[in-house]
Formats: structure tokens, C-alpha cells, sequence
């Protein structure tokens, strides 16, 4: 039915948070708004699954003042959030849209004053909030009695608990002065191992990838950037089999990670991504795909003529929980674009896409049955748009679909050139498996 994973090698962990009580037994969620003080659409979820609590942070100043005013702004917001929680948390992992990659590293230095010793690993990502803002970022926290985290170099960071561990790797970049996106795309894909390697991590575990990439549809020497990266990506991954031992029942490829591919300013590259083992006998992982959708590792030729290889979710079924990673979804049918120039159409197919790929009949018909989530599961999402000017229309359809759901608008360019809008989120739901 599903992947089952392998066992991770021991290894001390430190840097613990502070500890605190027992957390209730079962998952719930609660999404609020981080402040009156804030773009709409941001805000925070918190998420407690027993054994730990998250909090994902989707943060857009409302001032438009000089760059460090507006970070502070979001410092003080996350500082704030998180104080309120009632366990302590620890900030993991972060991405930060930028607007100027000159305020970058003045970024650093704000952010680092709030994390003190305890640094996240962060992706800064060329990609200028919708609405005008500096900055936006999303950061995501963890606390509970048995979490421990350890920080592995600059760019990866683990965290461990109750016998699962989760490694995460960002900011990954290639060698610049390689010719062309295919061999910088290999070049960072070595890198993103070998910082897996550091925290006794591999490559088949990962679950969850990030591809931002500057103009990535701007043409190559064989076709398109992003039809060089899908080269890449597919000669990287031809003899990786992700989390599995055999081949998933009625999938030729067995288990992609899920993936977002997305474009950003400038001409660089930035790759980041999330691996997960564990020991316990109660943990699944379930590639998702979406019945109106050709998988995107068979689309044809006349779309990439290497196909993206990645599933257009994971869903991961521990306990009496499921947590579903939605890949970067846009206005596509079959493998065809729907509603070219309409940003509002192009928003509603790509909700409807969600909301199809992650309902329980969809884990039903890939055979796990009591699964199953609904827009209003998703813990935070993020939207990336072509246009700015766009942010209105598109932004009423979200907060219609996805009611309070915390979001970050970012400005991007999206894989194929008539398409204006990309969604990606994450959502957690109940596990009933004698349900269906």
C-alpha cells in the first residue's frame, strides 16, 4: 500500500528547548491572525500532534519604512507569536522573500539577533512580496518535552522526537561560474547531498524539495532554464529510489518527492529540502496524485522534454495524524494550461486541483483510506504570482476558498510562461485507519 521507512543511525542530540508539559493527546489547529498590524492573509497557525507542536509563521510587514524597520517589524511579530505559545518553541527552518538582494545582508543580521544561538537554516529567495513590502518570511517552529535539534554547518539543521527525525537543508547554491543550469543544477544537487550527508542523512530519504531559479523561462542552450533543471533533476535522480524497498503498487516511478519549482529575480539558483527516517512501525509515506492531473513525470516531450519528476503531493500517515505536502500546483488539466491572462480563473483551477489531490476519496483510490484533508487543513500556504497587479483578484479567491488560512504573496515567475499563478501548502488532518 504505502512506502514504509527504514531506521535512521543513532546519533547524540543537542541543543534541546526548554521543557515543558505534557501536550493534549491527538491533533488540532488553530489559525489566527498575528496582529491587526499586518497585511491581510498573514498571521500563524499552531498545530499540536501530541508528541510536539508546530507553528508555521507566514509574516508581511505592514510598514513601509527603511529595510530595518520593516525587519524588525516582522522580528517583533514572530517574537511575539511565539512567546504567546504555550510551550516553548524553537525556530528550524525559514525562507525569506526579498525584494533588493542588497538588504540581504543587513536581513542577517536582524534575524540572527532574534535566533541568538539558536539559528534556523534559511533560504533568501528573490522574490518580492505582491504587495509592495521589503520583505516577507515564513518560519516554521517546533517545541515539545522530547524535541532536540542540532545544527549541522550553515546549512542543514535535524530535529529529533519520539523516534522520528526530520533534516532539513536550505540555501543550497551552485557554483556560479559553471556554464549553463544543467551542470550548476548538478553542482547544487551534490552540494544539497553532501549537507544531508553531514547530519547522517541521504538523498532517498528526502520527502520535500525547493527549486528557485532565476529566469525560468527564459530560453537555454537546449530549450528552456527549467527544462535544463528537469535534466538535471532527472539525471540526479535515475538510480535514487526514494523510501521504498520496491516500487509503489500502481505507480511506474515509485515515490517522487514533492516539489516546488518556481521562478525568481536575477539569474541565480537556490535549492533547498526536507528528509525524514524514522524507526517506528506506525509511519507511512504516500505519494499523491491528482486524478484530473497527468502526473508531471509523464507529461510529454512538448512540455520538458526530460519530465519533472516529483509527485504533486506526499502525505505522511504517523499515528492518529496525517500531514500532506502539496506540491507548487497551478491552472493545469491533464497537462494542459487552462484560462491564459485570467488570473481569477487560473486561481480557482488551482484551488480545485488542491482541494481534489488532498480529499479523503483521493487517498481512498491510493490506498489509504481514513485520510483525507480539506482547504481549511492546510496550515499555511504560499502564493506566488507573475504579476503584482494581480494581487487583488487573486488574493479575494484565496480568502474565499481557503478561508483564514495564513499565506504569503510573493512575486514569481511560474514554469510555464502562460501561467500566473502557483500554490504550494501544507495541511494536517486525522487518521482514522478503519475509516472507509
Amino acid at each position: 500500500m504505502c512506502a514504509m521507512l527504514s531506521a535512521p543511525r543513532r546519533r547524540r542530540q543537542v541543543v534541546k528547548p526548554p521543557r515543558s508539559g505534557n501536550l493534549p493527546r491527538g491533533a488540532r489547529m488553530v489559525i489566527s491572525e498575528a496582529g491587526s498590524g499586518l497585511a491581510p492573509g498573514t498571521g500563524h497557525s499552531y498545530v499540536n500532534l501530541g508528541d510536539s507542536a508546530r507553528v508555521a509563521l507566514m509574516i508581511t510587514p505592514q510598514g513601509r519604512g527603511t529595510f530595518g524597520e520593516q525587519a524588525r517589524e516582522v522580528v517583533t511579530v514572530m517574537r511575539t507569536v511565539l512567546e504567546r505559545q504555550p510551550e516553548p518553541m524553537v525556530v528550524t527552518v525559514q525562507t525569506v522573500f526579498l525584494k533588493d538582494p542588497r538588504d540581504q545582508a543587513e536581513c542577517e543580521r536582524i534575524l540572527s539577533e532574534f535566533s541568538l544561538s539558536q539559528l534556523p537554516v534559511t533560504n533568501y529567495v528573490l522574490q518580492p512580496p505582491c504587495c509592495g513590502a521589503a520583505l516577507a518570511v515564513e518560519a516554521w517552529a517546533i517545541g515539545g518535552k522530547s524535541v532536540r535539534v542540532e545544527r549541522f554547518g550553515p546549512h542543514t539543521l535535524a530535529v529529533a522526537y519520539d523516534s522520528i527525525r526530520w533534516v532539513y537543508c536550505a540555501g543550497v547554491k551552485p557554483d556560479g561560474s559553471l556554464p549553463g543550469v544543467h551542470p550548476q543544477t548538478l553542482d547544487a544537487f551534490g552540494r544539497l547531498r553532501a549537507a544531508l550527508v553531514q547530519a547522517d542523512s541521504s538523498f532517498p530519504r528526502v520527502v520535500r524539495t525547493w527549486f528557485y531559479l532565476g529566469g525560468i523561462t527564459e530560453p537555454e542552450t537546449k530549450g528552456d532554464r527549467y527544462q535544463e533543471l528537469n535534466r538535471a533533476r532527472s539525471d540526479f535522480y535515475r538510480d535514487i529510489r526514494f523510501h521504498a524497498s520496491s516500487p509503489v503498487p500502481d505507480s511506474k516511478c515509485g515515490l517522487f518527492p514533492a516539489s516546488t519549482g518556481i521562478g525568481m529575480a536575477g539569474r541565480g539558483m537556490v535549492l533547498s529540502c526536507m528528509a525524514l527516517e524514522t524507526r517506528r512501525d506506525d509511519v507511512f509515506l504516500l505519494p499523491l496524485e491528482n486524478p484530473r492531473q497527468t502526473p508531471a513525470y509523464a507529461y510529454d516531450a512538448k512540455h520538458s522534454p526530460q519530465s519533472p519528476k516529483f509527485s504533486r503531493a506526499v502525505a505522511l500517515a504517523l499515528g492518529d495524524y496525517v500531514t500532506t505536502w502539496v506540491s507548487g500546483t497551478a491552472s493545469i488539466v491533464d497537462a494542459e494550461s487552462c484560462y491564459p491572462g485570467d488570473p481569477e480563473r487560473q486561481t480557482e483551477q488551482t484551488i480545485d486541483n488542491i482541494e481534489r489531490l488532498i480529499a479523503a476519496d483521493n487517498f481512498t483510490a491510493h490506498g489509504l483510506p481514513g485520510a483525507g484533508a480539506r482547504l481549511h487543513d492546510l496550515a499555511k500556504i504560499r502564493v506566488y504570482l507573475k504579476r503584482s497587479e494581480d494581487l487583488a483578484k487573486c488574493q479575494a479567491v484565496c480568502r474565499r476558498r481557503f478561508g483564514a488560512v495564513p499565506a504569503i504573496y510573493a512575486v514569481a515567475d511560474i514554469c510555464r510562461p502562460e501561467l500566473l499563478v502557483e500554490i504550494e501548502g501544507v495541511a494536517f488532518s486525522r487518521y482514522s485507519p478503519g475509516r472507509g
